[in-house]
């Protein structure tokens, strides 16, 4: 059984977005990975219209169990993170429309995730995405392999869908889906453990 992820990295300009089924083995597989693109000279409210619709179509098309967008944070430039924080919160109201949960993960939590080192640069959490999801090569531009990688850090943190992290899920505000998939999750690592000290 595996648990379906919609990971968004969240952008005005480009907003990557990215689908992948995870087993409990933490074996993932893409579903799909794109990015939304809207014109700078575009008005913002129509910007926002063009990446809500986009992140309401392929929701509705995948049906994931959770949502997981990166956090946004602290930059020099305040017109992007402007731009980051209203298309987050696009995001966080089409997935509360549908009654999922959403997960929030900073950046490092996701380069440590993926590649075992917080402060890894994009080149180095692109060639994992790749090599994690079994591709030929990264998926472009760097906005795609980002979405992907929100969607398989949050899976194998642990996959409850919490305000602030997975750290921070109970049991109780999981769906039966995410808590049937966490279960199976211990489970596979419990057995694993023995085959690993027999080594």
């Amino acid at each position: 059984m595996a648990i379906r992820v919609l990971g968004i990295d969240p952008g005005l300009t480009r907003c990557g977005v990215g689908v992948v089924d995870v087993r409990p083995d933490r074996k993932a597989a893409l579903v799909e990975v794109t990015v939304i693109r809207t014109p700078a000279d575009m008005p913002l409210e129509q910007r926002l219209l063009a990446v809500g619709s986009g992140i309401d179509a392929l929701l509705d098309a995948h049906r994931p169990d959770v949502v997981a967008i990166e956090r946004v944070f602290a930059q020099h430039n305040l017109r992007t993170v402007m731009g980051v924080a209203q298309v987050s919160g696009v995001a966080l109201h089409a997935a509360a429309r549908r009654g999922l949960r959403v997960a929030l993960h900073t950046p490092s939590e996701v380069k440590a995730a993926i590649t075992g080192y917080g402060s890894a640069d994009k080149k180095q959490v692109q060639a994992m995405v790749a090599r994690i999801l079994g591709l030929a090569e990264a998926p472009k531009p760097a906005d795609a392999a980002d979405a992907l990688a929100i969607a398989i850090c949050h899976a194998w943190r642990g996959a409850p869908a919490a305000d602030g992290g997975a750290d921070a899920g109970t049991q109780a505000a999981q769906t039966p889906a995410q808590a049937a998939w966490l279960a199976a999750e211990r489970s596979a690592r419990t057995s694993a453990v023995p085959r690993r000290l027999a080594r």
